[in-house]
């Protein structure tokens, strides 16, 4: 057999391997997709079955049309405290920019310390003792401090994002390939140089990976924030519902904000996709 056919006959294999991996990893995607769905689907005929048979109290727990009601109602008429985009936009301008000033915050502290030893020596102890504090409790403090405005919304949420931002990207600074380091360092790079180019780019995933939960903690500080004083926001709409014994308006604002939470989550995995095409498929898990 002449070796150009056998080249030939090669790549066809591979290259009927590379389709069957990639039909295979699709597959798999639409059968995952179709049991979430299909799951949802369930749990919520069974939700509204057992509500309207009387077996859990729809006063309490509601049921799914009821909620649907009420965010159609909200949608199309507003709510007590004005138009529904007004509050969804409120609570995610707060979150937005809460998680913005703690991610900042929480990488530049967490790069430093873990660059520079002597001041991850020094405020080590203080950052441990403020990490152990139940964040949530510090809402109404800020409430005491900012007034009802969003300035205490967005002081809770940046107090729940900088802690798990930082941690990831000390550990990113920390865990840098030594050895890129020292050659950076026989090329003549500054420890800025160092830093910006080789401890930065390598920490990048750890911060990613910290983005992910870190966005909803900011809506978590938002929220509670609005729930215990506010004139705007999601938070308020579930103060205003419970207070009425309204549970459909509980689960309808609940489920606005699952929404803009999922929404934010795929936003954010599309950048990081983007960012880190470099990386190898994850053909394990069908990605």
């Amino acid at each position: 057999m002449p070796p150009e056919s056998s080249t030939l006959r090669k790549a066809a294999t591979a290259s009927d391997r590379s389709r069957e991996r990639a039909r295979t990893a699709r597959n798999r995607r639409l059968l995952v997709h179709g049991t979430r769905v299909l799951l949802l689907l369930g749990l919520l005929a069974a939700w509204e079955g057992l509500a309207r048979a009387a077996v859990i109290d729809p006063f309490n727990f509601s049921m799914p049309s009821k909620i649907w009601d009420q965010i159609s109602q909200w949608a199309l008429h507003g709510t007590p405290q004005g138009p529904l985009w007004e509050q969804i936009w409120y609570t995610l301008y707060e979150a937005l920019l809460g998680w913005v000033i703690g991610v900042i915050g929480g990488v530049v502290l967490g790069i430093a310390l873990g660059r520079i030893r002597f001041l991850a020596d020094v405020l080590g102890p203080y950052i441990k003792v403020l990490n152990a504090l139940p964040r949530i409790v510090l809402a109404p403090i800020f409430l005491i401090w900012f007034g009802l405005g969003p300035a205490s919304k967005v002081a809770s949420a940046v107090v729940l994002v900088f802690f798990p931002v930082f941690f990831n990207a000390f550990q990113g600074a920390r865990e840098v390939d030594r050895n890129l380091v020292a050659n950076s360092r026989i090329l003549g790079a500054s420890n800025r140089q160092v830093t910006l180019q080789v401890v930065i780019p390598s920490a990048t995933s750890w911060i990613f990976t910290s983005l992910h939960v870190s966005f909803g903690f900011a809506l978590i500080g938002a929220i509670v924030g609005e729930y215990i004083g506010a004139t705007k926001g999601l938070g308020l709409l579930v103060s205003a519902s419970q207070g009425t014994f309204n549970a459909a308006g509980v689960y309808a604002a609940m489920v606005i904000l699952a929404v803009v939470a999922l929404l934010a989550e795929g936003l954010l995995a599309f950048l990081e996709k983007r960012l880190f095409r470099w990386k190898p498929a994850d053909t394990s898990t069908g990605r």
